[in-house]
Formats: C-alpha cells, sequence, structure tokens
C-alpha cells in the first residue's frame, strides 16, 4: 500500500504542473484558476491524508471546471481512502457509490488511461466485485501487453479470489505463466512463480514452489536466498503433510531441506533466517524423525538458535546504522536546500 500511495503522491504533482502549465485562453479564465487553486488545495490535504477536506476541495474545483479529469480521479480516490472494506453500513456504501461514481467519470473522460482503470478496478476489487474488477485489470493488459508488472496486477486480482473459485487458480498460474514467457531471463518471474504457489492456500503447492526456486538457482547461482527458498520450501512440506507423508519421504525431505539451507549458510553467512531454519528443521523434524537421537538433534537445533541471535544482532545493526545514515543523508540535503 505505501508504495501505490507513493505512485499516487507523485501522479498529483505532475498533475499540478500539467495544469499551470497550460496556456490556452480558456485556462485563464478567472474560473478555472480559482477551480486550480481548489485542486492544488485539494492535492495537498490528499497527500496529508486530509480526505475530507481534500473532497470538499475536488468538489469545488470541479462545480468551477468539471473538465478537470484528475480531479474526479483523485475525489474517487479520496472516498476510496475512506471506503472500509466489508463494512455495510449505509454511510460507508454511501462512500463507496461516492468513490465509484467519480471514478466512472474519470474513465469516460479518458478511458485509456491506465491509472485511472487501476483505480477504478480495485474500487471494485475493494468492493468484492471480482467481475468489474476482472475486466478493468484485463483493459490494463490490453492497452499495455508489454508491461511486466501489468500481469502481476492480474494475476494479484485471481489470486485474492482464487479460495473462492478454483477456476481462479488456474488464471492465475496462466498469468504468472505469460509473464515469464515474456521474459524467460528475468528471475523476477520465477520468483513471483514460486511465492504463488508456496502461499496458495489451504495447502502450499511445495512441489512447484521448489521447482521454480530451483530455476531461479539455474539462473543466479550465485544466489545463496534461492538455495534458501527451496530448503525452506522441503522443510514446510515435511512438517506441515507429516500426518500425509510416510516417515521416508519425510526423511528424504528433511534431508534435502538440510542441504539446501546449509548450502545458503555456507553461501551468504550473513543472512540469519538460514541459521533460524536449521533450527527448527532439527528441532521439528529430525528430532521426531530419529526419535534416539532426540538429545543429539535437540543439541544441534541450540546451536543453529545461538548462532541465529549471533548473526541477527549483527543484521539488525547493521540495518539500524543503514537507516541513521539515510537520514543524516536526507537532512543534509534538505540543508543544502534552504540555503
Amino acid at each position: 500500500m505505501l508504495q501505490k500511495d507513493k505512485k499516487i503522491f507523485l501522479l498529483i504533482f505532475m498533475t499540478v504542473a500539467l495544469v499551470f502549465a497550460s496556456t490556452s485562453c480558456s485556462k485563464l479564465k478567472i474560473s478555472n484558476l480559482r477551480a486550480n487553486h481548489h485542486f492544488s488545495n485539494a492535492n495537498q490535504y490528499f497527500t496529508d491524508g486530509n480526505y475530507r477536506r481534500a473532497i470538499e476541495e475536488y468538489e469545488q474545483a470541479l462545480e468551477l471546471n468539471p473538465e478537470l479529469i484528475q480531479a474526479y480521479r483523485f475525489l474517487g480516490e479520496s472516498y476510496k481512502k475512506m471506503y472500509k472494506p466489508g463494512d455495510d453500513s449505509e454511510s460507508n456504501m454511501a462512500r463507496a457509490e461516492k468513490a465509484l461514481e467519480a471514478l466512472k467519470k474519470a474513465y469516460e473522460a479518458d478511458p485509456t488511461n491506465r491509472d485511472i482503470i487501476y483505480s477504478l478496478g480495485d474500487m471494485y476489487d475493494l468492493m468484492s466485485n471480482f467481475e468489474e474488477a476482472e475486466k478493468l485489470y484485463l483493459r490494463i493488459l490490453e492497452l499495455e501487453p508489454t508491461n511486466m508488472n501489468n500481469y502481476y496486477v492480474v494475476a494479484g486480482l485471481y489470486k485474492r479470489y482464487a479460495g473462492e473459485k478454483e477456476e481462479l487458480k488456474k488464471k492465475a498460474e496462466s498469468m504468472y505463466l505469460r509473464r515469464i514467457e515474456q521474459d524467460p531471463e528475468n528471475p523476477q518471474g520465477y520468483a513471483y512463480m514460486a511465492k504463488y504457489y508456496e502461499e496458495m492456500r489451504p495447502v502450499s503447492d511445495f512441489d512447484n514452489a521448489a521447482k521454480y526456486y530451483k530455476f531461479l538457482i539455474e539462473l543466479e547461482p550465485e544466489k545463496g536466498i534461492h538455495q534458501y527458498g527451496v530448503g525452506t520450501t522441503y522443510f514446510w512440506k515435511a512438517f506441515r503433510l507429516q500426518n500425509q507423508l510416510s516417515k521416508e519421504e519425510r526423511m528424504k525431505l528433511a534431508d534435502q531441506s538440510e542441504q539446501y539451507l546449509k548450502k545458503a549458510v555456507e553461501m551468504d553467512p550473513s543472512y540469519s533466517f538460514s541459521y533460524s531454519y536449521l533450527n527448527i528443521l532439527y528441532r521439528n523434524v529430525f528430532a521426531n524423525l530419529y526419535p534416539d537421537r532426540y538429545d543429539r538433534y535437540i543439541a544441534e537445533a541450540d546451536r543453529w538458535q545461538e548462532k541465529f541471535n549471533e548473526v541477527r544482532k549483527r543484521e539488525l545493526e547493521r540495518i539500524r546504522l543503514e537507516e541513521e545514515l539515510r537520514r543524516g543523508e536526507g537532512e543534509s540535503t534538505g540543508g543544502e536546500g534552504g540555503n
């Protein structure tokens, strides 16, 4: 959500620049100048999260200049920000209708604008109106078939509703595969696919998740994080399906998990969670599979836990120092800008 809001704020300021850059005679009318003033105020309120005041200002801007298309869009976005999914109260549903009304007007005025289409589709999605959301997201894909992110937008929609309809799991899978086909050398597509299978509900598709993590190993053999992905996938299969798998199958999975996790540690000893998974692998799988070696495996688990604590402490300290450095650079830049 934060990333999406940042994009919205950037678009707001770009829109303001375009509005004030126009030099046509109609834009110089007093009413249009006043509309631009309200539009600018509204954008600031929107950026500040004061959506009620933003709505007032957008509505005044549109009253003075009904041709401000982006004002309709952000009026709809303001109502959307105030809408609470799942709340069927009269006031909340009224906000939903207001959001749809404004976003539809923006769409009618500019039917090829990706951001407007996405805004309207997102509103339908929030209202759990899958059919309308799907139409709009597919429209984005139709308009921009070479934009890789659009495949993730559509796949994400199918993924959210996959628990309701089995066919949507296949649609999501198909969309991720289409993304891979567009750029088969790009590891991002395989990473999304692995994550999709990993997060499948009610039960993860462990085998396919592991398969796509292995594709990532082939594409980026120098990255230990992909070894970690396979190792954790095998761990979860052995742990979550312990009542469905034979002891021999679980032993094999545990051995494979150990192999990949130790490889991840070897390739990137600074990544703490590889140690954490080795801890729970020994503690929750190996110790149960081999009760005669229980004490040995628990001692081994304790050793990996201690290593995790040590590496994680350094990891968090590094993160803290990096954040301090970024803040310091930001303050320095701000100071220079003020001089």
